[in-house]
């Protein structure tokens, strides 16, 4: 059955005439009886009687129209229940977020998509950068937030959107910046530190710059969440590593202290979605913002 031929009999059968019919599809009623015709010889049933000038549906026209009803209704709650979908779709942002981006890093990549929409709902997961890419390649994220480009070990469509890098640098809580801000980097031999955990891509490069420049820290504590390295930052437990363009929000937050710059040492963050081309308003008003204010271009 040819539901085109369907909906063009609803419609007349509605309108009681063809004339009346026609005009509403913007088609003649010579064109609309054709077309009523053709769903007559698919069924073997005629639809209509004439009525004067009118037209009136037969037995099998009404059980026909009765059918056309539902289904054209059923379409009607379809068509807006994807339209609810999509609105949804726009005001909800799921992300998730590689443990090994800082916290302060990633709240201020986030913070445009909040400031655009009152109406957004912010949906964070937390988590391994493997794990996260998993649930973005079954739908459930919209994008990630991480500090390093998909993995080449992982079979996932997606794609890596740079937002920015910067480069590493050193703060301590007021008790330690003179003596660690006196001849760094040499002055963190034997200075309490918090690391990154092990499974960061910074703490690699962070071991191999201590290495080579035959510098001991005393290692405090190693913190797979940033958020916690802060805490204990911010009491004084030891001196910390993060991005250089954070050192006016740790102060002004933290009490911490910029004592020194790395660099040689560069942290990049990348949005990863499954688009090539960013289409979610809430996902461009980020990667706009990283660009042009956080990581300043």
């Amino acid at each position: 059955m040819n539901f085109k031929h369907l909906y063009y009999f609803w419609v007349a059968a509605r309108a009681g005439s063809l004339v009346r019919a026609g005009t509403q599809l913007h088609i003649t009623p010579q064109t609309l009886s054709g077309q009523i015709k053709l769903l007559e010889d698919a069924l073997d049933k005629k639809l209509f009687r004439k009525s004067g000038r009118n037209l009136e549906v037969t037995d099998a026209g009404r059980l026909a129209l009765d059918y056309a009803d539902e289904i054209f209704s059923l379409g009607a709650e379809l068509e807006s229940a994807v339209r609810r979908e999509q609105e949804v779709a726009q005001t909800q942002l799921r992300v998730g977020i590689a443990d090994s981006v800082p916290k302060t890093v990633a709240y201020r990549l986030l913070e445009p998509a909040l400031n655009q929409s009152d109406s957004l709902r912010l949906i964070c997961q937390e988590g391994k950068l493997h794990s996260l890419l998993s649930q973005l390649a079954v739908h459930r994220l919209d994008l990630i937030i991480a500090d390093a480009p998909i993995p080449s070990d992982v079979n996932v469509k997606a794609f890596n959107h740079s937002l920015g890098r910067s480069t590493l640098s050193c703060f301590a809580p007021k008790a330690l910046a003179a003596r660690a801000k006196s001849n760094f980097p040499a002055s963190l031999d034997e200075m309490p530190t918090l690391l990154p955990g092990t499974e960061s891509a910074v703490r690699r490069k962070l071991d191999h710059w201590l290495k080579s420049r035959s510098i001991g820290p005393r290692i405090v504590g190693e913190f797979d969440d940033s958020a916690l390295t802060l805490a204990f930052g911010r009491e004084g437990r030891g001196v910390l590593f993060a991005p250089g363009v954070l050192a006016a929000q740790l102060k002004r937050e933290h009490a911490l202290i910029e004592v020194g710059q790395i660099d040689t040492i560069v942290e990049e963050f990348f949005a990863i979605s499954i688009e090539r081309r960013i289409s979610h308003p809430a996902i461009a008003s980020i990667m706009s913002a990283a660009r042009s204010e956080l990581f300043g271009g």
